[in-house]
């Protein structure tokens, strides 16, 4: 089974090692929406997904296929 890519992001983020402020600010994901979609009160836009995951070495793809 696959995981969805908000879990992904969100178990990267937290293994980072590094701080909410220093991802908003590197990835180029303001940090008031990186706090929402951390704490789960929002979720996030494509375009930011494709940010947080560049930066945190993912790969945004396609399902299937």
């Amino acid at each position: 089974m696959r995981a969805n890519i908000i879990d992904e992001l969100l178990k990267a983020i937290a293994n980072s090692g590094l701080t909410e402020y220093r991802v908003a600010k590197d990835s180029g994901v303001p940090q008031p929406v990186l706090n929402r979609f951390l704490r789960g009160e929002r979720g996030i836009s494509l375009g930011t997904a494709a940010k947080l995951c560049k930066y945190l070495g993912l790969h945004l793809a396609p399902a299937g296929g």
